[in-house]
């Protein structure tokens, strides 16, 4: 069933504001749940299996013992960009190290069938240009974007000194020798002049914590360590070892929307474990025009970039050049994305209108699962109640149109809090029990939880001094890179600095700005590079000064991972002016001398107020 053309904003009828918070907050305690986050369990322990790598052999080796100038922990696209600027700016002795078996980081885990980028590839994929590769697809998949990692290692030489299957089990600071000691899961004792730390937060995989889960006879395991040895086939589809299956996929998010139409035309008979629907806009992805493509001009992907990265962050822009479903909502994002506000409005007017606006288009999205799904109680079913950014939206052209098949069943858990129970042949939701050969949980991961703040990759600064105590009531560090107290240690992430849709882009630019320190530290021959802890403080303080305070948005919204399934208070550690302005503030601050992070060797100036 083709897609009606989306009525603009202003022809849609009037929406009822009163009646819809209403909804939205019914249909948000039926989901809520007292155990909140903790309802679900780590891949871990007796459940450490759902986390092997199903792709790379482990290969054993002896214990590495020796010193790199720079250790990058992490081999997605953060570590994957700052290994390829310390690269071009001179540093010959940079390992890569990762858990997984190859470079690529979440596209190394998630290769589940349906795997797309939901960001347009000429934004998402970085170092294009550098590498002279222009992506096949508008929304690239999965397996295409892992090559493409592959092709930045190779072309940057950074499999050259890489290990893989390895992980952190502790950083101590040397002071004597200024260095990094780094112990390793592999009886590793080497050494780092400089560690940066870029461990992702969307490949640890998280497992719902249903009861008798570990009875099931049945097969299972988790859409980021999919198995092909059970189903067949491969990212495309075609897994004929799901003919005579009867499958559950547990999960709707932005998972689920990719695999779930695969699922549903390979097996026997599909079951679809909803307890919230996702908001399922139009996808139109299509293949690269090469006129297109060879008509690109020098610098075109960092235009195209900056151009996405302003219109999400409310920046004055002159054209659209990505014109989709991200760009046109980007009125809507900013209570969850910071950045710039039409500062000409009261605030209360501000926020009525964008409630408005948020309304209408959600009863867009509604709309069109009423439109595209035959069965009205499964399109009922499959309708969100809530604000467009309580949930990362998603977008489609196969998801919904799955449901009219036959042979696929929507069981909503929504009273139930989720899955009930499992047994030994069945999932159960109430009293209903579903039989099943195969459960497939598509429920996401570890959001924003690195080793270094999950407590798994242990660091030790100066004096012993264990950076999870220093941190124990918040992160402290500088731009959100460095901390005082443990020196030459970087992060890349979302804590205390910017965000945004694109991910890819702010580890871009924080890459880029970590070489930066670095080739400066080089050049000035720096002891080391330690933020003062007035810098520090000043820059905690700034931001609280100039956060935004969402907390009653999340507070209103479906449960989720956003706020902690209902039960999370949201406390400010991203720059509110946005990530433009940050960049901004970034770039000001590189061109100074950057005397308050690095300190000069020798006399009593090594160890920084």
């Amino acid at each position: 069933m083709p897609d009606a053309p989306i009525l603009p904003a202003d022809v849609v009828p009037p929406v009822d504001v009163d009646a819809l918070r209403e909804r939205y907050r019914h249909e948000r305690a039926r989901r809520l749940r007292p155990d909140g986050a903790t309802q679900y369990r780590r891949a871990a322990g007796e459940f450490g299996y759902y986390a092997k790598d199903p792709y790379t052999e482990r290969t054993e080796r002896e214990p590495m013992t020796d010193r790199v100038e720079v250790l990058v922990v992490g081999g997605g696209f953060g570590g994957l960009v700052t290994g390829a600027r310390l690269r071009e700016a001179g540093f010959g002795s940079v390992r890569m190290m990762d858990e997984a078996g190859d470079f690529g980081g979440t596209w190394y885990w998630n290769r589940y069938p349906g795997i797309h980028c939901d960001i347009e590839s000429y934004v998402y994929m970085p170092l294009l240009e550098e590498t002279g590769y222009v992506p096949r697809w508008r929304y690239a998949p999965g397996e295409e974007i892992r090559q493409h990692a592959v092709r930045i290692a190779e072309q940057y030489g950074l499999y050259r000194d890489a290990v893989f299957h390895t992980r952190v089990t502790e950083l101590a600071w040397d002071q004597g020798a200024a260095e990094w000691l780094v112990r390793t899961d592999r009886g590793d004792a080497m050494r780092a002049r400089y560690v940066v730390v870029s461990s992702g937060t969307l490949t640890q995989p998280k497992l719902p914590g249903i009861p008798g889960i570990e009875d099931f006879r049945g097969h299972t395991f988790h859409t980021s360590r999919w198995d092909y040895g059970y189903t067949g086939g491969s990212g495309d589809g075609g897994m004929t070892g799901l003919a005579d299956k009867r499958v559950a996929v547990v999960g709707t998010g932005a998972t689920g929307l990719q695999v779930i139409p695969h699922v549903a035309r390979d097996a026997a008979h599909l079951y679809v474990m909803q307890r919230t629907p996702s908001s399922v806009d139009v996808r139109d992805n299509r293949p690269t025009d090469p006129q297109w493509a060879a008509s690109l001009a020098p610098g075109w992907q960092r235009e195209r970039m900056e151009n996405f990265l302003a219109i999400l962050s409310g920046e004055d822009v002159a054209e659209d050049l990505t014109r989709d479903g991200w760009t046109s909502t980007a009125r809507l994002q900013r209570q969850m994305i910071t950045g710039a506000v039409d500062e000409s409005l009261d605030p209360a007017e501000r926020e009525h209108l964008d409630e408005l606006a948020d309304l209408t288009k959600m009863e867009e999205i509604r709309a069109r699962v009423a439109r595209l799904v035959a069965d009205p109680a499964t399109a009922a079913a499959l309708q969100p109640w809530y604000r467009y950014m309580c949930k990362r939206p998603g977008f489609s052209d196969q998801y919904l149109q799955a449901f009219n098949r036959p042979d696929v069943t929507l069981v909503d858990t929504a009273d139930h809090g989720g899955v009930t129970r499992m047994t030994e042949t069945a999932v159960v939701v109430g009293e209903a029990a579903y039989e099943v050969d195969c459960v497939v949980f598509a429920t996401g991961f570890e959001v924003g939880v690195s080793g270094v703040v999950s407590g798994t990759m242990p660091v030790h600064g100066r004096g012993g001094q264990a950076l999870l105590e220093a941190w124990g009531r918040g992160p402290r560090t500088l731009h959100g890179f460095i901390s005082h107290g443990f020196p030459n240690l970087f992060h890349l992430g979302a804590m205390q600095n910017a965000n945004s849709v694109n991910f890819v882009h702010i580890l871009t630019e924080q890459a880029e700005h970590i070489a930066a320190i670095l080739a400066q530290a080089r050049k000035t021959g720096a002891r080391y590079v330690e933020p003062t802890r007035e810098a520090e403080q000043a820059w905690c303080d700034t931001i609280l000064e100039v956060a935004v305070d969402n907390s009653t948005f999340l507070a209103e919204c479906t449960p989720g991972y956003y706020n902690g399934e209902g039960t999370r208070r949201a406390t400010p550690t991203s720059y509110s002016p946005g990530p433009v302005a940050f960049h901004r503030l970034l770039a000001e601050w590189r061109e100074g001398d950057m005397s308050d992070v690095l300190v000069p060797s020798g006399g009593g100036a090594e160890v920084p107020a």
